[in-house]
């Protein structure tokens, strides 16, 4: 059976109302984002992150999926319980800098496997095309929530 948007999981659900307000609004005002980006950043950025809890690829965030990561990081209490939720363990970021740009087929298998995992996904959020430098100079492309 093909999924319909209307069974597709969202991050917004995942979050829970208020944490999923708070980080929109943290995206909003501290990456300048438009309120109405900013909720579909924060979307995915939740949906990443519970995908990459069991993710069979190495997760890559999008430049602009990795403004809502930081912002979810940044909730640590929220971020430590979305792990131990979904991973049964602390999901560490391990940025390495300096180390080039993301790999654009990581990003884009990312995607994939966050709508294999039932995820409404935002593709025009899921680019490479350098006008959105990552805080942690791309990740190195190193697979999320692994040393």
């Amino acid at each position: 059976m093909t999924a319909t948007a209307n069974d597709q999981k969202t991050g917004r659900t995942a979050a829970g109302e208020v944490l999923f307000e708070s980080l929109a609004r943290f995206v909003a005002v501290h990456d300048g984002q438009s309120p109405e980006r900013a909720e579909r950043i924060a979307d995915q950025a939740v949906a990443f992150l519970v995908t990459a809890a069991t993710a069979t690829v190495p997760m890559v965030p999008s430049d602009d999926v990795d403004l809502g990561l930081h912002a979810l990081i940044l909730h640590t209490k929220e971020y430590a319980e979305l792990c131990a939720r979904h991973a049964g363990r602390f999901l560490h970021h391990n940025p390495m800098p300096g180390g080039g740009g993301r790999d654009l087929e990581k990003v884009a298998a990312s995607a994939r496997a966050m709508k294999a995992a039932g995820f409404v996904v935002f593709d025009d959020l899921w680019t490479v095309d350098g006008t959105n430098l990552a805080q942690c100079d791309s990740d190195c492309g190193r697979p999320y929530g692994q040393a």
